[in-house]
């Protein structure tokens, strides 16, 4: 059901992608009990001039080692298992690839159920 859309600059290892969508499934697999297989991740890499951030937003210390991820999801989570994902991701990316937790930013799009089309033409959640 999550759509998963990872966004960063251009340059990262076949090694370094891998973990960043298995981190990203294994954690949204512990805090919002996404079914196995029920993985569908897009990764788009940037040229530094197509991806433009601030660095201290929020008084957050970004570099360009920044990954940006949307996560489209049925509506429904409690806050609390938002900040477990939010908490799950960031810590999955620093044990592999590595990455800084200031360095993941995370946007959540919620919608209804019937929103939804896994192929055939059909809305199978509605």
């Amino acid at each position: 059901m999550p759509l998963v859309r990872i966004s960063l600059r251009r340059g990262k290892s076949p090694a370094h992608l891998a973990a960043l969508r298995n981190g990203i499934y294994q954690a949204m697999r512990e805090a919002f009990n996404v079914p196995e297989n029920d993985r569908f991740i897009l990764v788009s890499q940037h040229d530094a001039d197509e991806f433009d951030y601030d660095p201290n937003y929020l008084s957050v210390d970004r570099s360009d080692d920044l990954v940006i991820v949307q996560i489209t999801c049925n509506s429904g989570r409690t806050v609390e298992q938002k900040q477990a994902l939010y908490r799950g991701i960031a810590e999955k990316f620093s044990a592999d690839p590595g990455l800084r937790p200031e360095d993941v930013f995370i946007n959540l799009v919620e919608v209804a159920k019937e929103n939804w089309s896994f192929g055939n033409g059909v809305a199978q959640y509605a």
